[in-house]
C-alpha cells in the first residue's frame, strides 16, 4: 500500500517498531508511509516515488484530537468547554508529542532524505510529532476506530497524567489567548495570508488579530504551526510593548 517493496530488512525494523508501539499490523505498509517524510518520498533516485506521511498525519491528528476530547469530556463532567479545549490544546501540542516520540524511539526508524537526517531532522520536534499523528492515522486505518483510542489513550497517558497533577504544558495559541482574556473584550482571531507549493511541500503563512489589529504573522508546513508561529510573534511583541 505504501508505494514501494519493503526490503526484509526494513521489514523486520518495523515489525520491532510496531512491537514497542503495542500493535500488530495487518498491514505493515501503512507503518512504513507513517514513517517516511517528505524529504525521503521526495529524493529523485526512488522509483517508483514512496507515499510520504502527510495524508496520514492529516488523519491522525483528527483522531488523536477526537480520541483526547472524548477522554477529557467523560473525565471531567464539570469542567466548562473554555478549559476542555485548554486541556487539550496542552496534551495534543508539539512538545508532548515529540517527546512521546522521543521515548518510544521514533527517530532510529524514520525514512529521510541525506541532507534532513545529516540537519539533525531525526530528533526534530516538528518531524517527531508529525511522525506520532502519522502512525496513529496508520493504526486508525489499519484496526479502526477503537483500537486506535485505545493506541492513543495508552501512549498519552503520561501526559494525561501531568495534566491531573497540574502540569500543563501550553502552546503559544493558549498563552496568547489568556493573556488576552486579562483585557476582558479583547478579541484574538487567526487569519490564512496564503497557502503556497505543491501538496506534498505546501507552506501556509497566517496572521493572528487582536481587536482586528495584527499583532504577528507566521509561516508553517501545515496551518496548525503557521497559527502557533504567528501566536508567538504576537506574544513577543506584546512583552516589547508592556515594557
Amino acid at each position: 500500500m505504501a508505494g514501494i517493496a519493503i526490503s526484509e530488512e526494513r521489514r523486520q525494523r518495523l515489525e520491532e517498531f510496531a512491537a514497542v508501539l503495542g500493535i500488530k499490523f495487518n498491514d505493515i505498509g501503512l507503518l512504513n508511509q507513517a514513517l517516511t517524510h517528505t524529504s525521503y518520498a521526495n529524493d529523485g533516485h526512488l522509483k517508483p516515488r514512496p507515499e510520504h506521511n502527510e495524508r496520514l498525519e492529516f488523519l491522525g491528528d483528527a483522531v488523536l484530537e477526537l480520541a483526547i476530547s472524548n477522554y477529557l469530556f467523560e473525565r471531567y463532567p464539570k469542567l466548562p468547554e473554555g478549559e476542555l479545549t485548554k486541556s487539550r490544546a496542552a496534551t495534543v501540542c508539539e512538545t508532548s508529542l515529540a517527546r512521546k516520540a522521543r521515548e518510544l524511539g521514533f527517530g532510529d526508524y524514520l525514512l529521510l532524505g541525506n541532507g534532513e537526517r545529516n540537519s539533525g531532522g531525526a530528533d526534530r520536534s516538528s518531524t517527531l510529532e508529525d511522525a506520532f499523528e502519522a502512525v496513529i492515522g496508520a493504526v486508525y486505518l489499519d484496526q479502526g476506530w477503537f483500537k486506535a483510542q485505545k493506541y492513543v489513550l495508552r501512549h498519552m497517558q503520561s501526559e494525561l497524567s501531568r495534566l491531573e497533577n497540574g502540569h500543563r504544558t501550553k502552546d503559544f495559541k493558549t498563552m496568547l489567548q489568556e493573556l488576552v482574556q486579562r483585557d476582558g473584550e479583547s478579541h484574538v482571531s487567526y487569519v490564512m495570508l496564503r497557502a503556497d507549493g505543491p501538496d506534498h511541500d505546501k507552506e501556509f503563512e497566517f496572521a493572528v488579530k487582536i481587536n482586528g489589529v495584527v499583532k504577528g504573522t507566521g509561516i508553517g508546513r501545515s496551518k496548525k504551526r503557521a497559527e502557533q508561529q504567528a501566536a508567538k510573534i504576537a506574544l513577543e511583541a506584546l512583552e516589547k510593548e508592556n515594557k
